[in-house]
């Protein structure tokens, strides 16, 4: 499963996101996903695909594109 398939799949499973509201573009804070939300998925994207992710600052302004190569980065490292 690539980075983009863990992610979807989290917010679809984890947070009741709908797959269709879900684009490279789409805001995080778009998909209500509130600091909290944010750390939550973290941990789980952490456990998932066991890497370190706590260097990725990490906001509800960024898009899921910028939280997708943000993990590419870490698991290419």
């Amino acid at each position: 499963m690539n980075a983009a398939e863990v992610v979807n799949t989290l917010l679809e499973e984890r947070f009741g996101v709908a797959r269709g509201e879900v684009t490279a573009d789409t805001p995080l804070r778009d998909l209500r996903l509130d600091s909290l939300a944010l750390e939550e998925l973290r941990v789980l994207i952490e456990e998932q695909l066991e890497i370190d992710l706590e260097e990725v600052s990490l906001t509800s302004r960024d898009t899921v594109g910028q939280l997708v190569a943000a993990i590419d980065d870490k698991v290419a490292a």
